[in-house]
């Protein structure tokens, strides 16, 4: 056996594989074949594995042998015959005495375990039956044998515990049935060995047996390891029944017992922290790394401790004083790791004190010594509230000034001396944006339960960071401090006037003491003159995070809109500005009144017509630009949105009048509308092009704002019902809206049509290209980018600035007209009755879907042809690249970046496909279908045509398949583009199919479509090789490949 050539090849590879002398080119062969091996003959496979696992080999080709074994039984088990199989799983049982020795690594008993539960699991509960006897026989012959039948009932488990959607197939159903049935025996074997091997290993101590007692130690492990994986799944009351929980709670069982135990781990961690905190403070220079790396252990320690057992020394009061006050050092401490483990612990203390009633258990038992002070109705008081009881105002003070403190992140601009800030280079810990948001969550628990300490702390903190206000220009440091102060602001009204807690409870004295010092706050935020851009944006978002309060105290909502509008008057309209500060600030400001009406909720009702007569006035004098007025009309469907949908339709109205004068005229629309030639007039006439690009993002936020408030209850799986159509104040609009906007995206798609593409002038040429944003985005050398990173998008780009070049400007209208455009159409198509009422379908068909053929990748990802994808990913497979129509323009560089960003750009389609055929088979839009789990593999494809005119009704893929000349060409494409891959035959696609109808895990039918696709590229797609099966565009090609291929069964 052991001059096998197979297995001499396969020995070979594997060593050359793991010797990191081996060259590079070794390597991959090596591998390469060991690959071949893998996909080759199942029974080759099967015999070379075994013999690799055999006790004559080195441990590397051991572990490699069980790794191809589990490879095997995971992925080409069927294609073994009954008597092979039962074969296989004798010779794998058999496996189980060869690792048992003393000296035998754990790595390969676990493999061997995992193996054998791998097989059980493919078999079924017969073999588990079968099997059953011997492993309980097995675990008596000693502590090795126990832990190796441990780890086989740790791995048993796992589809059902890691898993958990592989439950919807009958082969995962039928594991959890077994196992269920086998709990009776399962469960008390595993307490025996619980209790067994910790008495051995006890003994085996005492006697100075300390290989032995490693030995009981590990089967300890083991069966504990085993006990949790059956606890996340297995039934309480049997656990119960069977003695785990009694067996995993520790020895002293008596709650006062317990207590002691804990209290005194309690004052130990203290001294220890005690003595380190008196040194950080005397002598901080003289404490080195090693020091601070075990007082974090110490920390971290504490904290776990007093996030679940608290009430271990609740009834002592002094020693509750002296842990709090320690966490509270820490939190304070210079060292952002300690503070950090600090703030996890009062999250944990603070949040929810009405909880502390099930946490803060005071034992009924006699009280230690010298806590007499403890008894009475002090102790009662903290059994209500827990330790929230104990903190004092100074500590919450505490707490919130070094919270306000640290809102600030490590930069050159922004150091402190007396903190160390959060820098990106910590590890092992989430962005600043988490920290932050953790710190915020703290500010808001602290204001719901103190919110005059927490109002009177943050005004503190303003006027601090604030400094002199009179300063016309701030430092970048000082603009970091204030951003900070108003994201602290933004939290504490959210939390005080808009929280969980009901302000109305809120005593007399303490609502008093609050309106006076967000009062005395306004008045200071009203009396301030910046004029410079950066810092009108910081008083701006200062105003609107009043919001909340202005719902308690509308009398204050006058003078901050007139103290919005003073702002933004007094901002000039800037249009030669490079830097485009004083136009973004002025959105800013605009948008602040977004927030405030939102926040505000009715409060501005009366206010509306001010604010209307303010905006007329302006537009009027020319002081407001069109994007601005568009965002003021957002706030005014707002606004009008807490008031119903009557007001609405009236707001409405008034807003899109004078819109519906110009968008309705015909003579513009023939003029610009007819053909492309017509656009290249348009662009010739910048202020017009705007100006429909602004009516276009006016429509979609009347869209989007309009229609009754959302609930709160949780979203459907296909919102296909936004708000109740006909309610929706858009609905009497849409017939005057869509017909022009259909007409312009169609000029717009034919721009890349024969003939009209080569006519065009060079700078809609060039416009038509991509910019270098766009490329390095694709390149992965920059973040995605997003609508509201395209000037135009913003409203940043109205006229064309100077030193612009006109090209630019083009291509951005462009795509801002493609997002909002589209966007309209998705939003006016899901009102559902009143979209399809006022359109014909052909002129959406002409619109959307005529010249597709000619539209480049990043635009088909808003409309979706199937057929694009067959040549692009032929070429890839056949040629290594992606040919996609996309125009980069003059790229500089290798040809290399040209095929990255291709392939970015297909993928990124094939999504958008992925993502459309999901959809079809959703659930949602197939209510009337049964599920596939519930037909069962074996009657998928038994439906006939006939039956699918029941669920036409209720079924988008019933209405497809009835309409079978449109449905067939569509779905012969997924057929025909496998088909055409290099490697895959008309044999290869059926055998997938079958293997694919005999499981209902999606588990294994991502580890199937894997390895089709490997097959079908002939290796070729190596990302795949090492990619675990939980990669979306896998599941989702899935999901379209199961539907097409039986669907196409049944229509043939």
């Amino acid at each position: 056996m052991a001059a096998d050539p197979a297995v001499a090849s396969a020995v070979a590879a594997i060593s050359a594989v793991m010797d990191w002398r081996s060259s590079p080119d070794a390597r991959s062969a090596a591998f390469a074949y060991l690959e071949s091996v893998k996909t080759g003959d199942v029974r080759a496979l099967a015999n070379t594995s075994f013999l690799l696992v055999r006790k004559d080999q080195s441990s590397e080709v051991r572990l490699h042998g069980f790794k191809m074994l589990q490879h095997l039984v995971r992925l080409r088990w069927e294609e073994l015959s009954v008597a092979e199989r039962n074969e296989f799983a004798n010779l794998t049982v058999n496996l189980i005495p060869e690792v048992v020795g003393p000296h035998e690594e754990w790595a390969l008993k676990s493999q061997t375990a995992a193996l054998v539960a791998e097989v059980v699991r493919r078999e079924g509960v017969a073999l588990w039956n079968t099997l059953l006897p011997s492993i309980v026989s097995l675990s008596n012959n000693g502590p090795i044998e126990a832990e190796l039948v441990a780890m086989i009932l740790r791995w048993l488990p796992e589809d059902i515990t890691v898993h958990n959607e592989d439950l919807e197939g009958d082969r995962r159903r039928a594991l959890l049935r077994g196992l269920t049935e086998s709990l009776p025996q399962i469960l008390p074997l595993l307490y025996s060995l619980l209790e067994k091997h910790f008495v051995a290993a006890l003994s085996a101590h005492t006697n100075q047996q300390m290989e032995l007692a490693k030995q009981h130690v590990g089967t300890i492990t083991a069966v504990l390891n085993a006990a949790n994986a059956y606890a996340e799944w297995a039934p309480v009351t049997d656990l119960a029944k069977y003695g785990l929980i009694h067996g995993k709670r520790p020895l002293d069982v008596a709650i006062v017992e317990y207590d002691a135990a804990m209290s005194n781990i309690f004052q130990l961690l203290m001294n220890i922290a005690q003595d380190f905190l008196v040194r950080s403070k005397m002598q901080p220079n003289v404490i080195d790394d090693n020091e601070y790396e075990f007082a974090m252990c110490i920390c971290e320690t504490m904290v776990a401790l007093g996030s679940s057992n608290m009430q271990c020394i609740l009834a002592d009061v002094a020693r509750t004083l002296h842990f709090l006050q320690q966490m509270l050092e820490y939190y304070q401490h210079y060292k952002i790791t300690l503070h950090f483990q600090s703030l996890l612990f009062w999250l944990v203390v603070l949040r929810e004190p009405s909880k502390a009633k099930s946490v803060a258990r005071v034992s009924s038992d006699t009280p230690a010594a010298g806590n007499s002070a403890s008894t009475g109705g002090g102790s009662t008081e903290r059994e209500k509230k827990g330790v929230s009881v104990l903190i004092t105002d100074e500590m919450y003070s505490t707490i919130l000034d070094v919270t306000f403190k640290r809102m600030l992140k490590k930069s050159t601009s922004a150091s402190s001396g007396l903190l160390e800030l959060w820098s990106e280079e910590l590890e092992g810990k989430s962005d600043f944006c988490n920290y932050r948001a953790k710190l915020l969550d703290l500010i808001k628990v602290i204001a719901s339960q103190r919110p005059g300490i927490t109002a009177t702390s943050i005004v503190q903190r303003i006027n601090i960071v604030f400094g002199d206000a009179n300063e016309a220009t701030k430092s970048s440091q000082d603009l970091d401090a204030m951003e900070g102060a108003q994201l602290g602001l933004e939290a504490v009204v959210s939390a005080i006037f808009d929280g969980s807690s009901d302000y109305s409870k809120i005593d007399q004295d303490t609502k008093f003491q609050i309106h006076r010092i967000f009062e005395g706050l306004l008045q200071q935020l009203l009396s301030l003159k910046w004029s410079q851009p950066n810092l009108a944006v910081i008083h701006g978002h200062y105003l609107d995070s009043l919001g909340p309060f202005l719902r308690h105290y509308p009398d204050a909502v006058a003078c901050i809109v007139n103290k919005l509008f003073e702002i933004l008057t007094s901002l000039p309209i800037t249009i030669q500005d490079p830097s485009n500060n004083f136009r973004q600030a002025r959105l800013q400001i605009c948008s602040s009144f977004i927030r405030i009406s939102r926040a505000a909720d009715k409060a501005l009702l009366p206010h509306m017509k001010n604010i209307a007569d303010t905006m007329a006035y302006l537009q009027g004098e020319g002081r407001l630009l069109r994007a601005e007025h568009n965002h003021l009309c957002e706030a005014f469907l707002v606004m009008a949105s807490s008031a119903g949908i009557q007001q609405q339709q009236e707001v409405l109205a008034w807003l899109l009048e004078p819109i519906n004068k110009m968008w309705t005229q015909v003579e513009w629309q023939n003029a610009y509308l007819s053909d492309p030639s017509g656009l290249t007039h348009m662009f010739a006439d910048s202020q017009f092009m705007w100006s429909i690009y602004h009516n276009i993002t006016l429509f979609e936020k009347a869209l989007k704002r309009g229609g009754s408030k959302k609930s709160a209850a949780a979203p459907q799986a296909l919102a296909t019902t936004v708000v109740t159509a006909n309610l929706h104040p858009m609905c009497s609009h849409l017939p005057w809206i869509l017909p022009p906007l259909l007409r312009l995206l169609r000029c717009i798609h034919m721009l890349w049509a024969e003939p009209f593409s080569q006519s065009l002038a060079g700078e809609v040429k060039a416009a038509k290209s991509m910019t270098v944003a766009e490329q390095t985005s694709l390149l992965g050398e920059t973040n995605k980018l997003t609508k509201g990173q395209v000037a135009s998008a913003d409203g940043l780009l109205d006229v064309q600035r100077e030193g612009e070049s006109k090209e630019n400007t083009i291509r951005n209208w462009l795509r801002g007209i493609r997002d909002s455009g589209y966007n309209v159409i998705g939003l006016s198509a899901s009102l559902g009755d009143p979209f399809f009422r006022c359109i014909e379908g052909s002129s959406i068909t002409a619109a959307l879907m005529e010249n597709v053929q000619a539209m480049e990748f990043r635009h088909l990802r808003q409309l979706i042809h199937l057929q694009a994808l067959d040549f692009s990913w032929s070429s890839l497979l056949r040629e290594g690249r992606a040919k996609v129509p996309d125009n980069f323009g003059n790229l500089s560089g290798s040809d290399l970046k040209v095929e990255v960003m291709e392939e970015k750009l297909l993928r990124d389609l094939t999504r958008e496909v992925c993502s459309v055929l999901w959809v079809l088979a959703s659930p949602g839009l197939n209510s009337g279908l049964p599920s596939l789990e519930q037909l069962g593999p074996a009657n998928r494809i038994n439906s006939s045509l006939k039956d699918l005119e029941l669920f036409v009704s209720s079924s988008i893929t019933g209405f497809l398949m009835l309409n079978v000349s449109t449905a067939v060409p569509a779905l012969r494409i997924t057929v025909e583009v496998l088909l055409s891959l290099p490697h895959m035959k008309q044999e290869d696609l059926l055998a997938f199919d079958e293997s694919l109808s005999k499981t209902a895990s999606p588990k294994d039918q991502k580890l199937l479509m894997r390895s089709l696709l490997l097959l079908a590229s002939g290796n070729k797609l190596r990302a795949l090789v090492g990619q675990k099966a939980t990669n979306l565009e896998t599941g989702a090609l899935l999901h379209a490949m199961d539907l097409v291929l039986r669907k196409m069964t049944t229509l043939d």
